[in-house]
Protein backbone atom coordinates (compact mmCIF):
# COMPACT_ATOMS: atom_id res chain seq x y z
CA UNK A 1 0.00 0.00 0.00
CA UNK A 2 1.09 3.28 -0.72
CA UNK A 3 -0.41 6.97 -0.02
CA UNK A 4 -0.06 10.02 -1.61
CA UNK A 5 -1.61 13.76 -1.11
CA UNK A 6 -1.61 16.98 -2.60
CA UNK A 7 -2.66 19.84 -1.70
CA UNK A 8 -3.93 22.93 -3.37
CA UNK A 9 -3.95 26.09 -1.26
CA UNK A 10 -6.44 28.86 -2.63
CA UNK A 11 -7.13 32.15 -1.50
CA UNK A 12 -9.02 33.07 1.76
CA UNK A 13 -12.17 34.41 -0.43
CA UNK A 14 -11.69 31.94 -2.95
CA UNK A 15 -15.48 30.35 -3.79
CA UNK A 16 -15.03 26.54 -2.84
CA UNK A 17 -18.47 26.01 -4.85
CA UNK A 18 -15.85 25.62 -7.58
CA UNK A 19 -14.11 22.79 -5.65
CA UNK A 20 -17.51 21.07 -5.32
CA UNK A 21 -18.55 21.42 -8.69
CA UNK A 22 -15.10 20.16 -9.81
CA UNK A 23 -15.42 17.18 -7.71
CA UNK A 24 -19.41 16.64 -8.74
CA UNK A 25 -18.65 16.80 -12.19
CA UNK A 26 -15.04 14.61 -11.80
CA UNK A 27 -14.87 12.44 -9.29
CA UNK A 28 -16.94 9.56 -10.86
CA UNK A 29 -13.60 9.75 -12.73
CA UNK A 30 -11.46 7.31 -10.79
CA UNK A 31 -14.05 5.17 -9.74
CA UNK A 32 -12.98 2.61 -11.76
CA UNK A 33 -8.79 2.95 -11.68
CA UNK A 34 -6.81 0.09 -12.04
CA UNK A 35 -4.35 0.11 -9.16
CA UNK A 36 -6.02 2.61 -6.76
CA UNK A 37 -7.39 1.18 -3.44
CA UNK A 38 -9.29 4.60 -2.58
CA UNK A 39 -9.17 8.40 -3.17
CA UNK A 40 -11.09 10.63 -1.03
CA UNK A 41 -11.63 13.76 -2.17
CA UNK A 42 -10.82 16.47 0.45
CA UNK A 43 -11.93 19.75 0.90
CA UNK A 44 -11.01 21.98 3.92
CA UNK A 45 -12.62 25.30 4.57
CA UNK A 46 -11.67 28.54 6.17
CA UNK A 47 -13.90 29.06 9.69
CA UNK A 48 -15.11 25.63 9.02
CA UNK A 49 -14.15 22.37 11.75
CA UNK A 50 -11.25 24.84 12.81
CA UNK A 51 -9.50 25.05 9.34
CA UNK A 52 -7.69 28.09 8.97
CA UNK A 53 -7.29 27.87 5.24
CA UNK A 54 -9.59 27.35 1.86
CA UNK A 55 -7.66 23.85 0.14
CA UNK A 56 -8.16 21.37 -2.07
CA UNK A 57 -6.55 18.17 -0.62
CA UNK A 58 -6.95 14.47 -1.87
CA UNK A 59 -5.64 11.53 -0.30
CA UNK A 60 -5.07 8.23 -2.56
CA UNK A 61 -4.55 4.66 -1.07
CA UNK A 62 -2.90 3.00 -3.80
CA UNK A 63 -2.69 -1.04 -4.34
CA UNK A 64 0.11 -0.59 -6.84
CA UNK A 65 2.51 1.87 -7.78
CA UNK A 66 1.47 1.03 -11.34
CA UNK A 67 -2.16 2.62 -10.85
CA UNK A 68 -0.19 5.58 -8.83
CA UNK A 69 2.49 5.92 -11.82
CA UNK A 70 -0.31 5.86 -14.48
CA UNK A 71 -2.60 8.43 -12.48
CA UNK A 72 0.41 10.54 -12.23
CA UNK A 73 2.45 10.71 -15.34
CA UNK A 74 -0.65 9.15 -17.62
CA UNK A 75 -2.60 12.23 -17.86
CA UNK A 76 -5.41 12.50 -15.21
CA UNK A 77 -2.76 14.60 -13.10
CA UNK A 78 -2.63 16.70 -15.43
CA UNK A 79 -5.55 18.42 -15.57
CA UNK A 80 -5.25 19.48 -12.02
CA UNK A 81 -1.63 20.97 -13.04
CA UNK A 82 -3.23 22.71 -16.32
CA UNK A 83 -5.95 24.24 -13.84
CA UNK A 84 -4.25 25.02 -10.24
CA UNK A 85 -0.56 24.51 -11.31
CA UNK A 86 1.58 21.73 -10.73
CA UNK A 87 1.40 20.94 -6.51
CA UNK A 88 4.03 19.14 -4.70
CA UNK A 89 2.81 15.64 -4.43
CA UNK A 90 3.53 13.84 -1.14
CA UNK A 91 3.95 9.87 -1.10
CA UNK A 92 4.27 7.53 2.02
CA UNK A 93 4.73 3.76 2.33
CA UNK A 94 2.19 2.48 3.77
CA UNK A 95 2.65 0.98 7.93
CA UNK A 96 -1.12 -0.36 8.82
CA UNK A 97 -4.44 -0.56 7.40
CA UNK A 98 -7.32 -1.35 8.71
CA UNK A 99 -11.64 -1.04 7.85
CA UNK A 100 -13.80 -0.26 10.63
CA UNK A 101 -17.19 -0.75 11.95
CA UNK A 102 -18.79 1.65 9.68
CA UNK A 103 -16.94 -0.03 6.83
CA UNK A 104 -19.09 0.90 3.57
CA UNK A 105 -20.96 4.11 4.89
CA UNK A 106 -20.45 6.90 3.17
CA UNK A 107 -18.06 9.07 4.79
CA UNK A 108 -18.53 12.60 5.69
CA UNK A 109 -15.28 13.88 7.69
CA UNK A 110 -11.34 12.66 7.39
CA UNK A 111 -8.19 13.28 9.50
CA UNK A 112 -4.95 13.28 8.50
CA UNK A 113 -2.53 13.51 11.40
CA UNK A 114 1.21 13.78 9.86
CA UNK A 115 3.97 13.79 13.22
CA UNK A 116 7.40 13.44 12.96
CA UNK A 117 9.43 10.40 13.29
CA UNK A 118 11.64 11.14 16.42
CA UNK A 119 15.04 10.63 16.28
CA UNK A 120 16.62 8.16 18.96
CA UNK A 121 13.77 6.17 19.14
CA UNK A 122 13.68 2.58 17.84
CA UNK A 123 12.18 2.62 14.01
CA UNK A 124 10.42 -0.54 15.22
CA UNK A 125 8.75 0.60 18.17
CA UNK A 126 7.31 3.98 16.62
CA UNK A 127 6.15 1.75 13.56
CA UNK A 128 4.51 -0.61 16.35
CA UNK A 129 2.97 2.26 17.84
CA UNK A 130 1.61 3.12 14.60
CA UNK A 131 -0.35 0.05 13.73
CA UNK A 132 -1.45 0.14 17.47
CA UNK A 133 -2.56 3.82 16.72
CA UNK A 134 -4.66 2.74 13.22
CA UNK A 135 -6.24 -0.31 15.23
CA UNK A 136 -7.34 2.38 18.16
CA UNK A 137 -8.47 4.17 15.46
CA UNK A 138 -10.65 1.46 13.74
CA UNK A 139 -12.43 0.81 17.20
CA UNK A 140 -13.67 4.08 17.16
CA UNK A 141 -17.23 4.31 16.70
CA UNK A 142 -17.97 6.05 13.25
CA UNK A 143 -15.08 4.74 12.03
CA UNK A 144 -14.78 3.81 8.56
CA UNK A 145 -11.06 2.95 8.04
CA UNK A 146 -8.12 3.84 9.46
CA UNK A 147 -4.70 3.92 7.78
CA UNK A 148 -0.75 4.72 8.82
CA UNK A 149 2.07 5.28 6.27
CA UNK A 150 5.58 6.87 6.52
CA UNK A 151 7.77 8.82 4.57
CA UNK A 152 11.52 7.94 5.11
CA UNK A 153 12.69 10.92 3.14
CA UNK A 154 11.21 13.83 5.59
CA UNK A 155 11.13 10.82 8.51
CA UNK A 156 7.24 11.96 8.88
CA UNK A 157 4.29 9.32 9.91
CA UNK A 158 1.15 9.71 9.13
CA UNK A 159 -2.44 8.98 10.19
CA UNK A 160 -5.37 8.99 8.39
CA UNK A 161 -8.78 7.95 9.05
CA UNK A 162 -12.54 8.64 7.52
CA UNK A 163 -15.84 9.24 9.75
CA UNK A 164 -19.53 8.92 9.37
CA UNK A 165 -20.27 11.58 11.84
CA UNK A 166 -18.72 15.37 12.54
CA UNK A 167 -17.17 14.27 16.06
CA UNK A 168 -14.16 11.85 14.60
CA UNK A 169 -12.23 10.97 17.53
CA UNK A 170 -8.73 11.41 15.70
CA UNK A 171 -6.63 14.75 16.02
CA UNK A 172 -5.38 16.29 13.14
CA UNK A 173 -6.57 18.14 10.19
CA UNK A 174 -10.11 18.01 9.69
CA UNK A 175 -11.69 17.73 5.70
CA UNK A 176 -14.66 17.50 4.28
CA UNK A 177 -15.41 14.20 2.46
CA UNK A 178 -16.66 15.43 -1.32
CA UNK A 179 -16.17 12.15 -2.54
CA UNK A 180 -14.57 8.98 -2.47
CA UNK A 181 -13.34 6.71 -5.48
CA UNK A 182 -13.06 3.03 -4.04
CA UNK A 183 -12.46 0.93 -6.74
CA UNK A 184 -9.80 -1.63 -4.96
CA UNK A 185 -11.10 -0.84 -1.48
CA UNK A 186 -11.78 -4.53 -0.80
CA UNK A 187 -7.68 -5.23 -2.13
CA UNK A 188 -6.10 -2.82 0.36
CA UNK A 189 -3.69 -5.56 2.83
CA UNK A 190 -5.23 -5.24 6.24
CA UNK A 191 -3.21 -5.08 9.37
CA UNK A 192 0.41 -4.51 9.98
CA UNK A 193 2.45 -3.77 6.99
CA UNK A 194 6.25 -6.09 7.19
Amino acid sequence: MHAMQYELTLPADYDMDVIRDRVARKGHLLDDWEGLGLKAYLMRERGSDGSPVNQYAPFYLWNTVEGMNAFLWGGAFQGISNDFGRPSVRQWTGVAYEECGAAGSPPRLAVRHRQPVPDGMELSAVMEDAVRETARLAGESGAVLAAAAVDTGRWELVHFSLWVHDAPKAEGDVFQVLHLSAPGQDRLPRGRRW
